[in-house]
């Protein structure tokens, strides 16, 4: 009995933490000003079409550290926006957007998915992305790996040159 009610505490803990993240997800007074700016453009074209309702769901909002500086930057994925009156506003068969905020930089990259690795002293951004990027069609297999230059605040990656 005592093991019992444990779990069930243990569960409504749980799922009290996992809701109210959630609900936290839609109060964006707290992220910076630029990821502000863009849910505000989302909510108003949602808005726009036959007046939809606007939603963040679970992974809009992530913090990871880019750059390597052991901070948390902050990523705004559209992938996880949605408007209720329109399925496909903010992605199609070439991905979503995700904007990138790091030293107070917004860069955005239409992708497919992204992860972050480490690769020696580098914070890798790994993208899936259309296939046009690399001189296919949408379903021609691309990748792009990006790294943060903080000096010149810029994200830098190059095509490779194979023999």
């Amino acid at each position: 009995m005592r093991k019992a009610s444990f779990r069930i505490i243990g569960g409504m803990a749980i799922a009290g933490f996992v809701s109210s993240a959630a609900l936290r997800a839609e109060d964006v007074s707290a992220l910076p000003q630029q990821l502000q700016d863009k849910i505000s453009i989302a909510k108003e074209a949602c808005a726009e079409f036959n007046g939809g309702q606007f939603a963040l769901e679970w992974g809009a909002i992530e913090r990871v550290d880019l750059d390597g500086d052991l901070r948390a930057d902050w990523i705004l994925n559209e992938s996880a926006f949605a408007c209720s009156t329109a399925a496909s506003l903010y992605g199609g068969t070439g991905g979503s957007m995700s904007h990138f905020l790091v030293d107070g930089q917004l860069n955005s990259l239409l992708n497919r998915g992204w992860e972050v690795i480490s690769f020696g002293r580098d914070r890798v951004v790994l993208a899936d992305v259309h296939g046009s990027q690399c001189g296919g069609i949408n379903p021609t297999p691309c990748v792009t790996s990006s790294v943060w230059d903080g000096e010149a605040k810029e994200w830098r990656s190059t095509s490779a040159e194979w023999e």
